[in-house]
């Protein structure tokens, strides 16, 4: 019996694959083989010797310690793509509302008495914003969300221009014809007129749209954010939007400094809130966990690489390890010395870290032999026997 703990409320549509007589969930489990988690922050939790995975019902996992989590040997996974319709539409909003002062003009009908036909045509002036039609749409990131992003602009009539210096080819498939790929980001910052972005947030990303990549934008440029509120220099942005270099800004991340600038509108972190999107994010987490924890297999791991071979029911070995030279060599030598022969197999590597799969033919009663000699290794982090026998 898997035990897993919820750290957020998740979709019962997701939980309802959690087969009653394989697991029990809740969120006070203790010493859990899984946790599903939201948003709730993870950093400092002590993580039990018994947990084995996290899945993160979400794109972002930057409120999980992933460091800490590989040096322990536990799985993270995301769900990218899940909530991406979710997060395209507000986008899609969102440069409507960094154009049309959409949100000040609400804000300011909202409080009008008396005659109220009479003041809305002489105020409604202070709101007037251009189309984006024929306008050009920078999109830094063409993940799942900027792909969708960019066709949905293109057909709102927008030139579209993208960078992703790691463009994936199932990306590269679903992306418009229509759409321009930047050589580099100057080229994106220079040609266009609204940017959007949609990249994860990490040190190398941290701030990316900062004073310098400001001063290179056009005159008057708007800036849509609804990826990470980290991603932007704050301080630099309320800078540029005093001075007008940058028209508005609009972003899902509600700081304390913007609050009184009017070209600023801030939604509540709304992005991926959709009963559609947080099932679907509920259902891949809950679907990533289980195959791994009932077979081994990874998919849409952040630490570890994609690893997966079809389950046929024999022993399954699986090791989480140090990419390292030689270490096939000796994870290899310790089943040979013990007899038992190796059936199938897989490796995979990805930075510092490699897993790998061993489906062997029959452990022999060896299965605690294997574990010990396996765990004796120098790079290995984690072993875990599948299927006994």
């Amino acid at each position: 019996m898997f035990k897993i703990k919820t750290l957020n409320q998740i979709s019962e549509n997701g939980l309802k694959n959690l087969p009653d007589d394989t697991f029990v969930h809740g969120g006070d489990i203790a010493e859990p083989d899984g946790i599903l988690v939201r948003s709730a922050n993870m950093h400092g939790m002590d993580l039990p010797e018994s947990l084995l995975a996290i899945a993160r019902a979400g794109a972002g996992t930057n409120n999980i310690p992933i460091d800490e989590c590989s040096q322990k040997g536990i799985v993270v996974f995301n769900t990218p793509g899940a909530n991406a319709n979710a997060v395209k539409e507000l986008t899609i909003a969102g440069l409507l509302m960094a154009s049309r002062k959409i949100a000040q003009g609400i804000q300011w009908a909202s409080g009008l008495d008396g005659d109220v036909t009479e003041k809305v045509e002489k105020g409604k002036k202070a709101y007037v914003g251009p189309e984006i039609y024929g306008k050009c749409l920078g999109i830094i990131g063409l993940g799942a969300i900027g792909v969708l992003v960019a066709n949905a602009a293109i057909d709102l009539g927008m030139e579209v221009i993208g960078y992703d210096p790691f463009l994936q080819i199932e990306s590269a498939w679903h992306l418009s014809r229509r759409a321009e790929l930047a050589a580099d980001l100057d080229e994106l910052i220079r040609k266009s007129d609204y940017i959007t972005i949609h990249v994860p947030a990490n040190k190398s990303t941290e701030n990316m749209i900062n004073a310098e990549f400001i001063a290179k934008c056009r005159d008057g440029v708007r800036i849509v954010n609804f990826a990470r509120g980290e991603l932007v220099d704050v301080a630099a942005i309320k800078d540029a939007l005093a001075c007008g270099k940058v028209s508005s800004y609009v972003c899902d991340f509600p700081d304390t400094a913007l609050m009184d600038m009017p070209n600023v509108v801030m939604t509540p972190h709304l992005g991926a809130s959709t009963p559609e999107s947080e099932e679907n994010c509920a259902v891949m987490a809950v679907a990533e966990l289980s195959d791994y924890l009932l077979h081994g297999n990874i998919i849409h791991s952040v630490n570890l690489p994609d690893c997966s071979i079809p389950y046929t029911g024999k022993p399954r070995v699986a090791t989480i390890h140090r990419n390292i030279p030689n270490m096939i060599g000796s994870v290899t030598t310790v089943f040979a010395k013990e007899g038992i022969n190796i059936d199938n197999m897989i490796n995979k590597s990805r930075g510092d870290w490699a897993y790998t799969l061993i489906d062997v033919d029959d452990l022999h009663g060896k299965a605690d032999i294997i574990v010990k000699n396996l765990e004796a290794v120098d790079g290995i982090v984690r072993v875990r026997i599948i299927k006994e026998e």
